[in-house]
């Protein structure tokens, strides 16, 4: 029976680790101070009638602290990449000089960083979501295997379950707190 429980446990850490992934992967999406290339990750550009991911079409980099330069592999696609980077809706304006695309990134204002704030902590609200989800899966296989298990062992199981989560609801938490302190950073 131990090793069923060890089974939940090493599941229930598994589906964890994946939440906090993506929540990693979110949170690099949240532009704080500067330009990272990271900011474009979600641009989808019309690669000859396919949406294509924009990092599969051009090189991105950045020139400085204020600058991503987007280097497309076919200069046929630089108008298509500076449409979808229009349409991603970031709030950057990507200029054309005919090789390259150059895009400015405009410092923070105070409300835009409050805007930005909001939207980490709804991502570590998701994340937060996601591990309770979690917990509930580990609960459901602990209710399953009532029948075979005593109750001071499934009171354990639920213990070491609920402990297991608040660790990890501690982890976004922390990410938020860091995050947070990152974009408010002037």
């Amino acid at each position: 029976m131990t090793e069923e429980l060890n089974d939940i446990y090493s599941d229930l850490r598994s589906s964890n680790d994946k939440t906090l992934n993506h929540l990693d992967n979110e949170l690099m999406k949240v532009r704080a101070g500067k330009a990272t290339p990271s900011m474009l990750h979600g641009v989808m550009v019309d690669y000859y009638g396919t949406p294509t991911p924009l990092q599969q079409v051009a090189n991105i980099s950045t020139l400085d602290a204020r600058t991503i330069s987007v280097q497309a592999w076919e200069k046929s696609m630089l108008t298509e990449i500076a449409k979808g980077i229009m349409i991603a809706n970031l709030g950057l304006n990507p200029q054309n000089n005919g090789e390259t695309i150059l895009i400015a990134v405009p410092p923070l204002t105070e409300e835009r960083r409050r805007d930005l704030v909001k939207k980490a902590k709804a991502e570590g609200e998701n994340a937060k979501v996601g591990i309770r989800n979690n917990r509930k899966d580990a609960l459901d296989f602990l209710k399953e295997l009532k029948e075979s298990l005593s109750e001071d062992v499934i009171k354990d199981a639920e213990n070491q379950i609920q402990s297991i989560t608040d660790g990890f609801v501690k982890k976004v938490d922390e990410k938020i707190v860091e995050k947070e302190k990152d974009i408010m950073t002037i």
